[in-house]
């Protein structure tokens, strides 16, 4: 015969409590002395008590359910940070619903009411398609991740200073020509700054530079397409020359040096390339590419911490909601590996 579910009325028979009691120990355990924390949590030790979650979530109303929207998995910088925000269940004891949306704004309607359908206590949002307004007519806590964020609480790194560094090594390798490709993108979305940085430390120091800023493509096969012949243009435009590449990110950055190997069987002197993130792939790849790194632990734990803030007010008896939403920037650090190396004269 399989063992009795412990009840509340065990417990509170056991220790000596009334059932409200024991009820506060699970849904308020600071309104009890830690005396009677204690005699409580040695009790549910004796009887071997395993506490059922769904009488729990109908009982206080908190489902602990995180809902996370993030583009997609084959860039690395979003599996990296969604692995870093699901490290975090140790420290806030969350757990999360995730769904991949592919840049479609029709989709990620759904997969957020599909989240809000399973009372969900915040969102975590990466994606970029649904405006910030939308998004805080939800009436949820909600975080954002490196994506448009004015009406919302959010986390980014700090992707101008980001855009500095990288051009600023790439400057110092020696390289003829700067050039940085990425996505044309929004001036309100935060990594835009990654653009205006490259752009500004060319143009205050004279350097030679291109900007290319096009579609770059929304699975993997695509953005290599397309890499493939941008690579193609460059070489024949600036034969000869030492050219400096910005990628957007480590994914892209990756991808045009596994071309630059696959045409000519190492990476050229005369390439050097740094990308942005420091997801895994950035130390992972044949040659260790140089990054700006943008502390993907903290901006998780960062984001997690404001989320759980916002959550917990909540669901205090007499909330004070913050009518501003919280931005937090979190520094980059810049990350000089092999294909930054000086050029040798």
């Amino acid at each position: 015969m399989g063992k009795k579910n412990i009840t509340f009325s065990d417990i509170a028979k056991y220790t000596g409590f009334s059932k409200t009691t024991i009820s506060r120990y699970f849904n308020n355990p600071d309104s009890l002395t830690l005396e009677n924390q204690q005699i409580i949590a040695t009790a549910l030790e004796k009887l071997n008590y395993k506490e059922n979650k769904v009488a729990r979530i109908l009982a206080n109303g908190k489902t602990e359910f995180i809902g996370i929207i993030i583009p997609n998995l084959y860039m690395h910088y979003y599996s990296e940070i969604l692995n870093q925000i699901l490290k975090t269940y140790d420290s806030f004891g969350y757990k999360f619903l995730v769904f991949t949306g592919d840049d479609h704004e029709s989709t990620e309607r759904k997969y957020i009411q599909e989240l809000l359908a399973y009372k969900i206590e915040g969102m975590i949002i990466l994606s970029h398609t649904i405006p910030s307004i939308e998004l805080a007519s939800y009436n949820i806590p909600i975080v954002t991740i490196e994506r448009e964020d004015q009406y919302v609480s959010s986390v980014n790194t700090d992707n101008y200073m980001g855009g500095v560094q990288a051009t600023s090594l790439l400057a110092k390798t020696g390289a003829d020509i700067l050039i940085h490709i990425n996505a044309d993108i929004s001036r309100q979305t935060p990594s835009y700054e990654r653009i205006q940085g490259f752009s500004d430390i060319c143009k205050e120091y004279n350097i030679p530079h291109e900007m290319i800023l096009t579609d770059t493509g929304h699975t993997y096969d695509e953005t290599s397409r397309i890499l493939k012949d941008l690579l193609e243009t460059i070489d024949t435009k600036y034969k000869g020359k030492t050219k400096g590449i910005f990628l957007p990110n480590d994914t892209f950055a990756n991808i045009m040096l596994n071309h630059l190997i696959q045409k000519y069987g190492c990476l050229p002197d005369d390439y050097k390339i740094i990308g942005f993130d420091d997801s895994p792939v950035s130390r992972e790849a044949i040659i260790p590419i140089s990054t700006v790194g943008q502390q993907i632990d903290k901006i998780a734990l960062s984001a997690m911490d404001i989320l759980n803030n916002q959550i917990e007010e909540r669901h205090k008896r007499k909330p004070t909601l913050s009518v501003e939403p919280t931005h937090k920037i979190i520094p980059p650090i810049l990350i000089n590996r092999k294909t930054t190396l000086p050029v040798e004269h």
